[in-house]
């Protein structure tokens, strides 16, 4: 493929771009923006749905360093581990 972007490059954001990819991950994409840092119970709470569900798709942002989580006694904090990853979804609802 004939870019000025590495190979290594186009594969990675692909990689994060497919762990981006899902209602419930672009839904906490917002909520980390909106809010900070929040605990999975925080997140679950917030989107409806069950505590193994946010964990999972929590576990999917964290592996792709979209996320990151900070451990504060028993709970987990999870925050966006680049304020910039909300412009994904900002331009998502210009474009859509």
């Amino acid at each position: 493929m004939k870019t000025h972007l590495s190979e290594t490059f186009l594969e990675n954001s692909a990689e994060t771009l497919r762990a981006i990819a899902h209602p419930f991950r672009i839904a906490i994409i917002d909520l980390l923006h909106h809010n900070g840092r929040m605990t999975v119970t925080d997140i679950y709470t917030k989107l409806q749905i069950e505590q193994a569900v946010a964990s999972h798709h929590l576990r999917i942002l964290k592996n792709r360093d979209v996320v990151n989580v900070q451990r504060d006694g028993k709970n987990s904090l999870y925050a966006l581990a680049h304020p910039d990853y909300y412009d994904i979804v900002k331009t998502l609802t210009k474009v859509m």
